[in-house]
């Protein structure tokens, strides 16, 4: 039996010939990333350890995005931690205020990551990487720890699902929409430490942003990561973001899949999540009268040009209904730059929105949009919980951008239909 994608990758960075699935390899990294909630843990633990420097300081990501700008004394403290560590073991990749981003839309444009690397996080939604071929996941601070001091990580081979997706998507469907349907299909814990690859025609209608958002929700499926082949879409984007070369890696023919889902792209309507998993999901059509409080347009999952763009151009001419709070966060300051200059900002100012610095601050109640008690909110982030983005008491429905531009306007959740686009 031949291999999956993600398989071989790992195969080749344990230095072997073969894996199979449930295997124990220990597999050399190519980059290890950490954030201002989890870093200074694996700072702290990597001082335990008799190792004192990194095992490569080209390879090493550290990015406070979570409570930055700081929210209070205990953010700024655990900035501060990640700052003088950064200086001390000369990393070279650190990024912060001024020039930093949301961590997993800022690696790829940075060049960071690339086809067939093997990268692990101190984040759940590393395994946003896989748009671009990688193999890239979550894992625990001490774990963050050890790859910082060794680059190296055990993993056991994950079995895998295979995606074909065929088709055209529909106007405003987009790659948010698509993998809320798949997490609706197969639940929360449906690719349970699995390998999702998504294969088929229907990907050279998909774009980078829509591989990214798509990649970055494997994890709400339970998923060991998520992955996509390297076709022309990916290499261009390599080429344009990076000088690190990549190693394209293709499944066999004969490569064992648990199971195998058709998803015709063309059937599929904007999806909304309702509170308070990512897999109860409902068509635009059956989502009945609900009125919100609050929308958020951003994060590592929908922050990038074309979100940003697709809510502009829903948004241009219009206002957002009164009383509404409209909070969008571009994930770069690149992209808040090209959103500037493209009149994006403007058009969002003008509708009565506001546009903040890069953070990842509303989606995990953080600050920067918290919500009260009975509140609810639209948001194109990626996880809805109880208590996800405040009060316990408060809901979160995760949609795309399109989605949450309609809804802003019409003071409750609405498909771009319903302004007439």
């Amino acid at each position: 039996m031949g291999m999956t994608m993600t398989q071989k990758i790992l195969a080749a960075h344990a230095g072997l010939d073969k894996v199979t699935a449930g295997q124990l390899i220990e597999a050399n990294l190519d980059l290890v990333l950490g954030n201002d909630v989890t870093a200074p843990v694996a700072i702290h633990e990597m001082q335990k350890m008799t190792i004192k420097k990194v095992f490569d300081k080209e390879k090493i990501a550290l990015i406070p995005d979570h409570f930055t700008p700081n929210k209070d004394i205990k953010s700024a403290e655990h900035c501060k931690c990640m700052r003088e560590f950064a200086m001390e073991q000369e990393i070279t990749n650190y990024f912060e205020i001024g020039e930093m981003g949301i961590e997993h839309a800022l690696l790829p444009e940075k060049g960071l990551v690339v086809a067939g690397d093997v990268v692990i996080g101190a984040d759940s939604h590393t395994c946003t990487y896989g748009a671009l071929g990688a193999f890239s996941t979550g894992v625990g601070s001490t774990d963050m720890a050890a790859g910082m001091a060794t680059g190296k990580a055990w993993f056991k081979v994950p079995s895998a699902l295979k995606f074909v997706l065929t088709g055209k998507p529909l106007p405003w469907v987009s790659g948010k929409d698509v993998i809320l349907h798949i997490i609706g299909i197969i639940g929360v814990d449906g690719a349970l430490y699995k390998s999702m690859e998504f294969v088929g025609e229907g990907l050279q209608n998909l774009s980078m942003d829509d591989r990214f958002a798509m990649a970055n929700m494997a994890i709400e499926a339970g998923a060991k990561n998520g992955i996509f082949p390297v076709d022309e879409k990916a290499v261009r984007y390599m080429q344009d973001h990076s000088k690190k070369e990549f190693k394209i890696y293709e499944a066999d023919e004969d490569a064992e899949y648990e199971q195998t889902y058709t998803i015709e792209l063309s059937t599929l309507q904007s999806t909304v999540a309702f509170p308070h998993l990512p897999e109860n999901t409902r068509p635009i059509d059956q989502v009945g009268e609900i009125k919100i409080d609050q929308v958020v347009i951003g994060s590592c999952t929908n922050g990038r040009i074309e979100d940003l763009r697709t809510a502009a151009k829903i948004l241009e001419g219009r206002k957002v209904a009164k009383g509404m709070r409209v909070i969008i966060f571009p994930a770069t300051q690149a992209i808040y730059l090209q959103a500037m200059e493209e009149g994006l900002l403007s058009t969002f100012i003008k509708a009565g929105a506001v546009v903040s610095t890069p953070t990842c601050g509303p989606c995990l109640g953080g600050h920067m949009g918290i919500l009260a008690a009975g509140e609810k909110a639209v948001a194109t982030t990626n996880r809805n919980f109880v208590g996800r983005m405040g009060h316990v008491d408060s809901e979160v429905y995760l949609a795309s951008p399109a989605v949450a531009a309609a809804s802003a306007v019409t003071g409750k959740i609405s498909g771009p239909s319903e302004l007439g686009l």
